[in-house]
């Protein structure tokens, strides 16, 4: 019998769903232009795979990633690349990086087709590989390699798939309007993950405050007959959406310190992803767009949208009605864990799950003179729900000790926000995490870098000595040589005297 956990923490958020989950999913158009930073969620540059003055076709792979968490990137439409640009980026530092330009041509021709398939007849690496050719990653936000994710490991077993349907961050209503409009197609993509993990237990986590959604996905798992998939509703608690969070919730299994929900014989996907899973493997589409919520009081028309991935946020404010009066922040992500943006010329990504429109009734400006000495009041602990000590990893911070960061589980930290919204001195402790984190990811690619020079500077050393000792051997070897072909040959005649 299923049971359910506590979640330690969180906070009961108003949501502000009702502005957009009211309405049905439509498409968006396709913009004149589609941005795609050449940069992965590593932050590594990925390989470029088309020239400027190409033309590119729907689906077409225009670049992708090297590496063990390799991605593939596709056109999102047919058109022309143009000569690549250095341009600010969707990230939470503000980055810029070099971007792909295609110039739509209208046409949206399709490239190669891939054939849909039978998913019962495929292996779990034929699956795992598909997904991989499809550029999927997941969807909820932290772009992670799907097929990496699924891929079977045979040192852990794992035994439970678990699908994240707990929109847990106001005002985000994508993955609520995906369930209620298309179960049957989630249901099939849940299928599919089930046989590459080679398990069959599935375990649907979905929000109480999202009825329709579950009601859905219960009559589609009637009607379809797949009773191994189970829904299971999870109070409205915020973040009970957080993968590790919802794993306890739903299992009781906690995720080791910087641990894998693999380490715990659980998967974890998003709602998206399982869609795009389906739509993969069932229709032969690759990922090319994705639904986004656009919401916000800042917008006049909130909504959802099946937008190309690439499409530049200002086309998508303007298919939604456009901008609803002074906007005092424009934001990616939900309000809790999103990230303001520059601009809004920046980049639909395959992470981008909402863009919040707000307004200064929904956001305030901090500024320097509200933050306040922290008064060791607790509060930030309390509201934690990784169980961590937020005030001790902000005085660290501040003094520049990452390491020590590091040591009170600073990597344990979903900046989940928590801690920020119950500060009684109004400290931006979320941003002197990331502050540190960053610092603490630059000092690891340094040390790196570091080692493989002094690597290379030895192997060098080692590799002269070792060309010095063969030289000296050839040497050697030449001058024993010489000897045994003198010994070896016959003594000269004396010189004749000469004749007097």
């Amino acid at each position: 019998m299923f049971k359910r956990w506590n979640l330690k923490g969180g906070l009961d958020l108003e949501g502000h769903k009702d502005l957009s989950r009211q309405y049905s999913i439509i498409n968006a158009a396709i913009p004149d232009q589609l941005i795609y930073p050449l940069v992965d969620r590593s932050g590594n540059a990925m390989t470029v795979l088309v020239k400027t003055g190409d033309r590119v076709l729907k689906g077409q792979v225009i670049a992708g990633s090297k590496g063990v968490q390799g991605t593939l990137l596709h056109a999102a439409s047919s058109g022309l690349v143009k000569e690549n640009e250095w341009r600010m980026i969707a990230h939470p530092s503000g980055l810029k990086s070099w971007c792909l330009i295609i110039a739509t041509d209208g046409l949206d021709e399709p490239g190669p087709v891939y054939e849909p398939v039978d998913y019962t007849q495929l292996s779990a690496a034929d699956i795992c590989e598909k997904v991989h050719q499809a550029g999927i990653v997941g969807l909820g936000g932290a772009s992670f390699p799907t097929a990496v994710k699924i891929t079977p490991n045979n040192v852990r077993a794992v035994d439970t798939l678990i699908i994240n349907g707990a929109e847990c961050e106001p005002y985000i209503t994508c993955d609520d309007r995906l369930m209620q409009q298309y179960p049957s197609e989630i249901l099939l993509g849940i299928q599919v993950l089930l046989r590459a993990l080679a398990i069959e237990s599935c375990v649907i986590g979905i929000e109480e405050d999202m009825p329709e959604a579950i009601e859905a996905i219960q009559q589609a798992i009637e009607c379809s007959g797949f009773k191994q998939i189970q829904v299971k509703v999870v109070p409205a608690v915020y973040p009970v959406g957080g993968e590790r969070q919802l794993i306890y919730l739903l299992t009781g299994r906690e995720t080791p310190s910087q641990g894998l929900p693999v380490d715990v014989g659980v998967v974890c996907q998003n709602v998206g992803t399982v869609m795009a899973v389906y739509q993969a493997i069932v229709k032969g589409q690759v990922l090319i767009e994705r639904v986004v919520t656009v919401t916000g009081l800042g917008i006049k028309k909130p909504q959802n949208r099946w937008v190309r991935i690439g499409t530049p946020i200002k086309d998508l404010v303007s298919q939604c009605g456009g901008y609803n009066g002074p906007i005092e922040r424009l934001i990616m992500g939900g309000l809790m864990m999103g990230f303001s943006l520059p601009d809004d010329g920046v980049g639909i990504t395959k992470a981008t799950n909402c863009i919040l429109v707000a307004t200064s009734k929904e956001v305030t400006k901090s500024s320097e003179a509200e933050i306040q000495p922290c008064i060791r009041c607790g509060e930030c602990a309390s509201a934690c729900p990784v169980n961590l000590l937020p005030q001790q990893i902000y005085w660290h911070s501040q003094g520049g000790a990452h390491q020590k960061c590091q040591s009170f589980g600073l990597f344990d930290c979903i900046e989940c926000g928590c801690c920020d919204v119950v500060c009684p001195s109004h400290i931006p402790l979320v941003q002197y995490f990331r502050a540190s984190k960053s610092k603490l990811f630059l000092k690891r690619r340094e040390d790196e870098a570091a080692t493989l020079a002094k690597q290379r500077f030895e192997n060098r050393d080692t590799r002269k000595v070792q060309e010095k000792v063969e030289r000296e051997q050839r040497i050697r070897l030449k001058k024993l040589a010489l000897v045994k072909l003198q010994k070896g040959r016959p003594s000269a005649p004396a010189k004749m005297q000469d004749k007097s």
